[in-house]
């Protein structure tokens, strides 16, 4: 003999509604982590830098990976000039040092503001420094 919640029927329930977000293949969806993996700070200029240069994705995952590369390989360049620049002048060190610190902590902030515009869907755009990175092929 079944038992009796077996026997239940809900008859309130409604079907769920699908959700277009619960489809993990959707190809939007895969955009976006992809476009989230770019913003990463330092370790997201490498496959920025792929997709652009196997000329993968739609404009606007483009233009996000041109911005992170232009972002990234500024702060290299600007990373390494102010650590160099810190350890041939050994008195005026401290200066370097926190201006070194200043441009790395600016750096990490501006990317998660990006990634926080990018989850919000708002336009990944910089100014002065996106005029810079639409230049990239």
């Amino acid at each position: 003999m079944p038992s009796r919640s077996l026997l239940f029927v809900n008859r309130n329930h409604s079907p769920k509604m699908p959700n277009p977000y619960d489809d993990p293949y959707d190809p939007q969806q895969l955009k976006r982590i992809r476009m989230f993996v770019y913003l990463v700070p330092v370790l997201g200029v490498i496959p920025a830098m792929w997709a652009l240069a196997v000329r993968k994705g739609d404009s606007r995952e483009r233009q996000a990976a041109r911005l992170s590369t232009t972002l990234g390989l500024g702060w290299l360049v600007g990373y390494a000039a102010l650590a160099a620049g810190a350890h041939t002048a050994d008195p005026s060190a401290i200066p370097l040092l926190v201006a070194n610190s200043a441009l790395t902590s600016g750096y990490f902030v501006v990317m998660l503001w990006l990634m926080l515009r990018l989850w919000q869907r708002r336009p990944l755009r910089l100014p002065g420094i996106s005029d810079v990175s639409d230049r990239l092929p």
